[in-house]
């Protein structure tokens, strides 16, 4: 049902933005990646606060995640979206082959691109581990690619390589003694272990998340420096 799901989403997605043209095309595309990494790395700190200054309690400390994730990459798309059409041209005149080709390319790129996004907001979602054929250690694309797993994995690129500074995107390291081993992502293991928690009737974590047995540290370095969920 989950692959169906994600089909029609690019589907849907790739043939409205092609209806924008080439160059609408091309732009779109462009705020819809920027948008999904700028909602990547703000949405925990924003979980936080709305958790701190809306509500805490235990049923909608599950919810954040995701509302902060989706809402801020739709606000991010639409507003990078707004101002492209601003400044920019709304028109370029191309040769035909190459208009069909780039609209299209763009489309479609921008397609996959909320496709992935979508199916990585899914592991922040209060649902059970396993739902509807998703399964956070499955190929949730007919078994023929993980979208999100490419989403999350291009995240952690870019936050690593491209704009790193003192904080990278889901980068908790182990330190042995004085050593510190690369960093070791787990996004979708910790919201994995939340959303099973949540199924089983859990209620809070036992874990803080932080800390270790036989002398070896786990440091949190995410976005908001706490690393949710606190497992």
């Amino acid at each position: 049902m989950i692959d169906i799901l994600l089909l029609l989403i690019f589907g849907i997605v790739t043939w409205c933005v092609a209806s924008e043209g080439a160059w609408g095309a091309g732009l779109t595309c462009l705020c819809v990646l920027c948008g999904g990494l700028l909602a990547m790395n703000f949405f925990e700190p924003v979980a936080d606060m709305l958790e701190r200054s809306v509500s805490s309690s235990i049923t909608w400390r599950y919810r954040w995640d995701s509302i902060s994730l989706i809402g801020q990459f739709a606000v991010y798309t639409f507003l990078l979206r707004m101002a492209t059409a601003y400044v920019t041209p709304n028109f370029l005149q191309m040769q035909l082959t190459f208009y069909a080709v780039y609209r299209w390319t763009a489309a479609a790129l921008a397609g996959y691109i909320t496709m992935s996004f979508l199916l990585t907001a899914l592991h922040t979602t209060p649902l059970p581990r396993e739902f509807i054929g998703f399964k956070p250690e499955r190929a949730n694309l007919f078994g023929f690619a993980a979208p999100d797993r490419q989403w999350l994995g291009f995240t952690q690129y870019v936050s690593e390589r491209v704009f790193s500074r003192d904080h990278i995107f889901d980068g908790p390291r182990f330190t042995i003694g004085q050593q510190t081993n690369d960093v070791w992502p787990s996004f979708p293991i910790r919201y994995a272990s939340r959303r099973d928690e949540i199924a089983g009737g859990g209620v809070e974590s036992s874990a803080s998340g932080e800390g270790g047995k036989g002398g070896i540290k786990l440091q949190k370095n995410g976005p908001s420096g706490k690393g949710r969920p606190d497992f």
